[in-house]
């Protein structure tokens, strides 16, 4: 689905309260990211029973139902789940995974809450959820006359709500942490191959395991759980993490002078974490325009300069990374221009020529 605005999950869930109850809604995004559970928790808050359909398993007969002989007409009973008696929210999940003949038996459901001579009880939601093509999962187009007879949204993975909702389920404090220290590695596309890959939900099982193990879990249990669950390069990145962890390495801390960067060759995974965790400090720390540059911000940016002369010294590649774009995103150019400007100055001064 194309040219619609993402949401995040507070937002969709703000857009269910006031949009699900006029019309039906469909939810598109990637796998993983809490589409199901975001309509689950919804149904839950306006205290309605959340009943779901799969829409990769169904056939028509398990929309329409089977017909009964009733005074010498055939009458279609719908199935039971679906016929209530009460308001209730009907979840159709994979929606655009069926086939185009159970999207038919959708549309009178859909739009006008019926199936046959049975009406929904009056008050019920009906919601649609869904995956997009670009994640290579097992779509099928839906017919225009489905699309449109329903109001389309589009969920984005949102760290900052991930979070909020990762306190309160108690997800463990190692993926938490984690998440903390890189929310761009919350969510990874779907790759084209056939590997793991990074989602709220992968977390969420991460989260699961590392319980499950408990205090004594090994760094190669860890190292094997990690490649388990999530996209191979967050996967080495976790792994590092977690060395950090053991080694009390601390992005904070070197910052702040009470640690020094690692440089032994065996730490050098450690290394290329906390460059990355430096890099996304910066990108969140420090202002685009220079004029909005506040004292501690000021403080950090002169601080920061030197960090990545003592980094260019240990492993030019890892300061080049941390000065390049990625995905868009890029340290201020201000901040640049002053690296460009200082850093012969400081390497000067580091050789004892100044």
């Amino acid at each position: 689905m194309h040219n619609i605005l993402s949401v995040t999950q507070t937002e969709l869930y703000e857009f269910l309260l006031n949009v699900a109850p006029v019309r039906p809604v469909f939810i598109w995004g990637a796998p993983g990211i809490g589409k199901s559970s975001i309509v689950e928790n919804f149904a839950d808050e306006v205290g309605m029973d959340c009943v779901s359909l799969l829409g990769s398993q169904l056939a028509p007969e398990d929309i329409i139902g089977v017909p009964k002989i009733e005074n010498d007409y055939s009458v279609f009973c719908p199935p039971k789940q679906i016929a209530r008696t009460k308001p209730y929210v009907l979840f159709l999940d994979e929606l655009n995974a069926c086939s185009q003949e159970v999207q038919k038996a959708f549309y009178s459901l859909i739009h006008d809450k019926k199936i046959g001579e049975y009406h929904l009880p009056k008050g019920s939601i009906v919601i649609g959820a869904g995956n997009r093509a670009q994640d290579s999962a097992i779509v099928k187009p839906m017919s225009s006359a489905l699309i449109n007879r329903m109001v389309h949204v589009q969920l984005r993975a949102s760290h900052k709500d991930w979070l909020h909702w990762a306190y309160a389920k108690e997800i463990h404090p190692y993926v938490i942490e984690y998440i903390q220290l890189r929310p761009d590695h919350l969510w990874n596309e779907p790759p084209k191959s056939e590997e793991p890959f990074s989602t709220p939900r992968s977390w969420h099982i991460l989260s699961d395991c590392i319980y499950e193990y408990g205090e004594n879990i090994t760094e190669k249990q860890l190292e094997v759980l990690a490649s388990a669950c999530l996209s191979p390069h967050t996967a080495v990145q976790f792994r590092a993490f977690m060395k950090q962890v053991n080694n009390r390495y601390a992005i904070a801390k070197i910052i702040s002078g009470e640690l020094k960067w690692p440089e032994k060759p065996e730490e050098r995974d450690v290394l290329y974490f906390l460059a990355q965790s430096f890099r996304a400090q910066l990108i969140k720390e420090l202002p685009i325009e220079k004029d909005a540059v506040s004292t501690n911000q000021r403080q950090l940016a002169i601080r920061a300069k030197e960090l990545i002369k003592e980094l260019s010294s240990i492993s030019l590649e890892m300061a080049q990374m941390v000065m390049s774009e990625n995905k868009g995103e890029s340290i201020p150019s201000w901040f640049m221009m002053e690296v460009i400007r200082d850093l012969p100055r400081l390497v000067a001064k580091r050789d004892g020529k100044l």
